[in-house]
């Protein structure tokens, strides 16, 4: 029986940590990046990679995750990796013959909303940071690029992400549970779409098969509160307290005054009291997926 060859680029990351096992189990895979543990170690933001082989499947993950930069330079390795790195990649699949299908991990951020309800693939790609801006490219690079050669191309756009070690918002607010110093402003009601790392296993079949472009995430969108509720009873910690919104505000606005080293303003603020969620409603209705209960699923430890 012949085993479907995959070529996971970014897959001893976040994302492959939660995923690689359970792709190991259905496919014959091989990581392409710049960690210890990667099969092939490439730069793809440097350099096309020497493919072995040909590969039947492709699951394009490697990226330069939603951080804030600081300088110009920093503002560029979006691009070089998350645009660049698309194109080299591409560019060596050429030369060892191109695969069947190719899924793209892409994000929300390329819609450019910081706050929302229910937003749809239809809605414009307006993201402007130098994140949203070089995965947009990357999308309409792959778009070009599948087309003329055929190869079946499928695009996630997951929202904030769960699982074992989550970076980002996720993150922090697990390490603040932790230490005794995460509280919820005005009652935790914020909320932020939200899906399981694992749910990209489980989509994965459905792109190689059908492709498109898809917003995913979990279909209950629970609220800050309930998330970190969860969190604190999972850790054995007491549930965490919260901090009136005229109190934030006034945080908020002493952090203004302080500047850059000031770790909470008004901008902050704004994003953690003004909810943004995604629908999933295509990806449910054209790919037949029901996705994970976030509530239920995550696992701190």
């Amino acid at each position: 029986m012949n085993v479907t060859k995959l070529l996971y680029t970014g897959g001893t990351g976040f994302l492959g940590k939660n995923t690689k096992s359970l792709f190991d189990k259905q496919y014959e895979v091989t990581t392409c990046g710049i960690a210890p543990d990667d099969m092939l170690k490439v730069d793809l933001a440097k350099k096309v990679p020497a493919l072995p082989e040909r590969y039947d499947v492709v699951l394009h993950a490697c990226g330069k995750v939603h951080t804030v930069p600081r300088t110009e330079a920093e503002e560029q390795e979006f691009y070089d990796v998350n645009y660049q790195g698309t194109v080299n990649i591409c560019a060596a699949l050429e030369k060892v013959g191109v695969p069947e299908a190719l899924v793209f991990i892409s994000s929300v951020a390329v819609y450019g909303c910081d706050f929302g309800e229910m937003i749809t693939e239809e809605h414009p790609l307006e993201g402007l940071t130098p994140y949203a801006k070089s995965k947009i490219m990357a999308e309409r690079y792959l778009a070009e690029w599948c087309g003329k050669h055929q190869v079946r191309l499928g695009i996630l756009r997951p929202s904030l992400l769960a699982g074992k070690d989550a970076p980002g918002n996720l993150g922090a607010m697990v390490n603040g549970i932790r230490k005794g110093f995460y509280a919820n402003i005005a009652g935790g009601k914020v909320v932020k779409s939200i899906l399981m790392a694992e749910d990209i296993f489980r989509l994965f079949p459905l792109l190689v098969e059908k492709g498109g472009v898809f917003n995913v995430c979990d279909t209950r969108q629970p609220s800050f509160g309930e998330i970190s509720a969860s969190i604190a009873k999972q850790l054995g910690k007491r549930k965490p307290m919260n901090i009136p919104y005229w109190m934030a505000w006034c945080l908020a606005k002493a952090g203004d005054l302080l500047g850059d080293k000031a770790p909470f303003n008004t901008y902050k603020l704004e994003k953690m009291t003004k909810s943004l969620t995604f629908s999933n409603e295509k990806a449910r209705r054209e790919l037949g997926w029901e996705p994970l209960d976030v509530l239920e699923h995550y696992q701190v430890n």
